[in-house]
């Protein structure tokens, strides 16, 4: 094991002894994992997505989903960009599909020289019953434009139950 291989598992180690002690003692884990954030670094490179927040309501305009994208630099990446596509599978449908959405499916480009590129983007007024997830593509970028590394990532599914009316109006069966 190389040296960043043993310092990263002492940190993670570390991570989780004191989210445990932070639990024993009555504190909260965020506040353990908030003061060892510096230490645990995401690795250059690396890249996720996650859905941050999905809210059902029996009124459609107050259904979301927060999804969170982010990228870290490379040593040669001058900037980095991501581009989010909303996809939707509605009852019935085998696959998902990209939905047309504000700010979705365009690219969003980091300023130059940023190392961790966090993208957050919200979708409200749900339709129902359907599952909503993100399909994201990453590029890390170096001079002259060059991509130098590509990616691509789908979150978890949000679903939106049906709306009271549809409850009531589905056949019995």
């Amino acid at each position: 094991m190389g040296r960043t291989a043993v310092d990263r598992t002492l940190a993670a180690r570390a991570a989780l002894l004191a989210c445990a002690l932070a639990l024993v003692a009555g504190g909260s884990v965020a506040a353990a994992r908030a003061e060892l954030r510096p230490i645990l670094a995401p690795a250059p490179g690396s890249y996720s997505v996650t859905l941050e927040q999905c809210v059902g309501s029996s009124v459609q305009s107050e259904r979301s989903a927060m999804f969170v994208a982010q990228m870290v630099a490379t040593a040669a990446t001058q900037r980095m960009a991501m581009r989010i596509v909303l996809e939707e599978r509605t009852r019935g449908e085998a696959e998902y599909h990209p939905v047309l959405a504000p700010g979705f499916g365009v690219w969003h480009p980091s300023e130059p020289g940023v190392k961790i590129y966090k993208y957050v983007k919200q979708v409200t007024n749900l339709a129902a019953p359907a599952s909503y997830r993100t399909a994201v593509r990453f590029r890390w970028i170096a001079d002259k434009g060059k991509v130098i590394k590509r990616a691509e990532l789908r979150s978890s599914r949000c679903f939106q139950p049906p709306l009271p009316a549809q409850v009531r109006a589905a056949p019995a069966g």
